[in-house]
């Protein structure tokens, strides 16, 4: 792999910065012009694309997938195989100011396991991302977003619901539908997505 140089069963590119005290767990790859800054955590089978910045403190699960250009700032989080598209953003302070010193004030996000966030899209801090949620490409999140919900546009609002294989599901009468791609079958009950038990 052209450029890359394994540190203890991790990878970074030559032009990578790692800087010390991070836990990097085995096969994660950093790519080129990344930054991966004090405190940070990754998990096993990470994907760290170019020009990336990984602040302190920020966490990821395993095999999560940053693509470029991505700005990760201290106050998220990232469960387990989570997709972050080109050059989405997170905040972390609500009312930043250059003159105001707001270090101890930065709003905690934590984005669940197998969520999507499309490109571009920008996730205002303070608030939650659901379990495999699929965050539309350039949606503004202003507000948490339910697991297996599809949001869209700017400020981002519901317009649907997706499957964990990331297919849009259509509910019948009896309020269940199923994935095209995995057969998985799933019920809407209180205004909530679940994985069905009928699934075979």
């Amino acid at each position: 792999m052209s450029g890359l140089v394994e540190h203890n069963g991790w990878f970074a590119h030559e032009t990578a910065v790692v800087d010390e005290g991070c836990s990097i767990g085995a096969g994660t790859r950093i790519w080129h012009f990344s930054h991966i800054m004090p405190g940070a955590t990754l998990g096993e089978g990470c994907n760290v694309g170019q020009n990336v910045v990984i602040s302190p403190d920020v966490m990821l699960g395993r095999n999560c997938k940053v693509q470029n250009n991505v700005s990760l700032y201290t106050g998220v989080t990232c469960g387990d195989d989570v997709f972050l598209g080109p050059s989405c953003v997170f905040t972390n302070v609500t009312n930043p100011r250059s003159a105001v010193v707001r270090r101890d004030q930065y709003a905690r996000t934590h984005v669940g396991r197998g969520a999507s966030i499309g490109a571009n899209a920008t996730i205002v801090c303070g608030h939650d991302i659901g379990d495999f949620a699929f965050i539309g490409a350039g949606a503004v999140v202003t507000k948490d977003v339910p697991a297996y919900a599809l949001v869209v546009g700017n400020p981002a609002r519901q317009d649907g619901w997706m499957s964990a294989f990331g297919h849009r599901l259509a509910f019948d009468a009896d309020g269940m539908a199923t994935c095209p791609e995995s057969g998985e079958q799933y019920s809407i009950r209180d205004g909530r997505v679940h994985p069905s038990d009928k699934t075979p």
